[in-house]
């Protein structure tokens, strides 16, 4: 078998796989970037004695195999009521089954005195201390922690963030130029997250996800063209006013999420930092699989039928959360 024989069959796989992914993750649209979320209500009735039910914000609802919870010692669980004594709910309570199915889950616990305590579990931190009353007690380190997975977590399950950036690298290519428009990109979103976060920005959610699929669309065309154009010229400039609507998607998957009150602004920004690390680690896969597949064929002859791909995914996407703007 002739060595071009071989690199064509090889080229033929590689884009036959690639292609089959694209194909899967275009399977579910409508979830291009949330992450899987549950929620679980606990509400105090009486002086310790409790009832706890899960939510469905993720809209899948928890069964037992998924997800199991581990009550502080001496509560005292019956089908959905826990009674914990003269203590009350305090101690360590811990979600088993986190990083599975489910990414995190939104404990929401409702006080008799009226104050509510919100806190996000994930698989990196499936336990929190619970003291009895509404104060939440964690430290900014267990805060950041937990923030700092969640982002990371929202940007590698937010394959249309991804594609994204993988289609302004197929813009930009790995020059200097990818470092100004990558920043730009962070900084844009970044501003937009924050101002969300703060309740200084507010936009629904459907003309925003409709927009971010239009903005992969939009940089796939401009890469597929060969004369000069504005998006070739100034490659900064479009991400960052794509990643300004990037931002406010951001900020839909963390109102999700939820803020806690103490430590409010350590759980934004290591966030934020969380999806910078992942976007990153992106980049960093994406550089070092052009350099090793550039040993076996040119990878020149993969961009074009990637960005067909991408752009066609982006349709799609655009195609379904359009509709979901006037339906």
């Amino acid at each position: 078998m002739s060595a071009s024989l071989l690199r064509s069959r090889l080229a033929a796989r590689l884009l036959g796989c690639l292609l089959l992914l694209c194909a899967g993750l275009g399977l579910s649209p409508a979830q291009a970037h949330e992450m899987t979320i549950a929620e679980l209500t606990v509400r105090e009735s009486a002086a310790g004695s409790y009832f706890y039910a899960w939510g469905v914000p993720a809209k899948v609802t928890p069964v037992a195999e998924d997800l199991s919870l581990r009550w502080p010692e001496g509560c005292e669980v019956s089908d959905q009521s826990v009674s914990c004594g003269k203590q009350g709910l305090y101690g360590q309570l811990e979600v088993e089954g986190l990083g599975k199915v489910y990414s995190a889950v939104l404990l929401r616990v409702h006080w008799r005195s009226g104050e509510n305590q919100v806190i996000t579990l994930t698989s990196n931190q499936p336990r929190t201390r619970l003291f009895g009353g509404a104060k939440d007690e964690r430290g900014a380190g267990e805060i950041a922690s937990a923030y700092s997975m969640l982002g990371v977590q929202h940007i590698l399950s937010g394959y249309d963030h991804l594609l994204f950036v993988i289609s302004l690298l197929m813009l930009v290519g790995f020059r200097r130029r990818l470092v100004a428009t990558i920043t730009a990109f962070t900084v844009a979103h970044s501003l937009t997250l924050g101002a969300s976060a703060l309740g200084w920005l507010t936009l629904r959610s459907a003309p925003v996800e409709a927009t971010i699929a239009l903005s992969i669309l939009l940089v796939c065309g401009e890469a597929l063209r060969q004369r000069e154009t504005m998006a070739r010229r100034w490659p900064s400039l479009i991400a960052f006013l794509f990643g300004l609507l990037h931002g406010l998607g951001f900020a839909g998957a963390l109102r999700e999420i939820g803020l806690p009150e103490q430590h409010f602004a350590v759980a934004l920004l290591t966030f934020n930092l969380g999806v910078e690390a992942g976007q990153l680690l992106v980049v960093l896969a994406v550089w070092l699989l052009t350099v090793w597949s550039a040993r076996l064929l040119p990878v020149d002859r993969f961009r074009q039928p990637l960005l067909y791909a991408t752009g066609a995914m982006a349709a799609f996407w655009s195609i379904e959360r359009l509709s979901a703007i006037f339906y």
